[in-house]
C-alpha cells in the first residue's frame, strides 16, 4: 500500500507541475510547499497509513483522530507533523469552497484543530481578498491550540494562528505567499474597513468621557461655584472661631 501511496503522491507532483489547474490563488500547488519539505511527507510514515485514498470527508475523520497540535517538521529528522502531511493531502484533493466553508463551521473542542487546517489551506491557496474575508471572522476565536515547532511544545490560541497566517511570512515549515496589506486592498475598493470587535467599547468610553467634561459645574443661587461658596463660609467661621479665642484670652 505505501508504494501505491507513493505512487500516487509522486503522480500528483508530477502531473501539478505541468498540466494541472492552478490554485485559485494563481499558485501551482504541487509547489507551494518546498521540495525537501514534500520529500520528507510522501516518506513519512504517518502520510502512507493514514493519507492513503482519502477523500474530503475522511480528512475530518484523520484530524479529529491523529492532529493534537499545529507544527511543520519536528526533531533532528525533521518529520513532517499529521497537521501538515494533511494540508499537503489537501493540496492533492483540491477541495471546493463548500467544503472548506464546512470545515470552518465545525465549532467545539473536538474540531479545532480541523479549522485550522482549513485556515492553513485558505492562505496557501486563496487570493488575498478571500483570504482576509475568511479568516478575519476567527481573529475572535479564543479556543487554546498546542502547537509544536524544534524548540519544543507551546499554548496558543486560534486567534493568535490566524494572526500570523495574516502577518507572517513563514509558519509550519512553508513559507506564505506575500499578500498585500489590508490597508491596500482597502484602497482599491476590495474590502470594507475592518472595525474591531472592541472598538464599541472604546467608543462607549470615549462617550463617558465627553459627557463628563460637559457637565456644568454646580452654582449656588447667586451664581457662585458652590464648592468655592462653601471654602468662603469655612473661612469665615474659621476666623470667627479665633476671633472668639482671642476675646476670651484677653480678659
Amino acid at each position: 500500500m505505501s508504494g501505491s501511496v507513493q505512487v500516487d503522491a509522486r503522480r500528483f507532483l508530477d502531473e501539478r507541475g505541468s498540466s494541472a489547474s492552478l490554485a485559485p490563488n494563481g499558485l501551482n500547488p504541487a509547489t507551494i510547499m518546498e521540495k525537501a519539505v514534500k520529500d520528507r511527507i510522501v516518506d513519512s510514515y504517518f502520510y502512507k497509513e493514514q493519507c492513503f485514498a482519502l477523500n474530503e470527508a475522511d480528512i475530518v475523520d484523520r484530524v479529529v483522530d491523529h492532529v493534537s497540535f499545529v507544527g511543520g517538521t519536528l526533531g533532528g529528522t525533521q518529520r513532517p507533523s499529521p497537521f501538515l502531511c494533511l494540508a499537503f493531502k489537501l493540496l492533492e484533493l483540491a477541495p471546493s469552497e463548500a467544503i472548506l466553508d464546512m470545515y470552518l463551521a465545525y465549532g467545539g473542542e473536538k474540531f479545532k484543530y480541523l479549522r485550522a487546517l482549513a485556515c492553513f489551506y485558505l492562505r496557501l491557496t486563496r487570493p488575498a481578498k478571500d483570504v482576509y474575508a475568511k479568516l478575519e471572522p476567527y481573529l475572535e476565536d479564543r479556543r487554546k491550540l498546542r502547537r509544536k515547532n524544534r524548540q519544543g511544545t507551546s499554548l496558543t490560541y486560534i486567534d493568535e494562528f490566524v494572526d500570523d497566517l495574516l502577518t507572517k511570512d513563514r509558519i509550519c515549515a512553508t513559507s506564505l505567499w506575500k499578500m498585500p496589506k489590508r490597508e491596500i486592498l482597502e484602497d482599491l475598493g476590495q474590502l470594507e474597513e475592518r472595525i474591531s470587535p472592541l472598538q464599541h467599547m472604546l467608543d462607549e468610553e470615549d462617550e463617558q468621557e465627553n459627557e463628563n467634561d460637559a457637565q456644568p459645574e454646580e452654582v449656588n443661587g447667586n451664581g457662585e461655584d458652590a464648592d468655592r461658596s462653601e471654602g468662603e463660609v469655612e473661612a469665615r467661621e474659621d476666623m470667627d472661631v479665633d476671633d472668639d479665642e482671642r476675646r476670651r484670652s484677653s480678659t
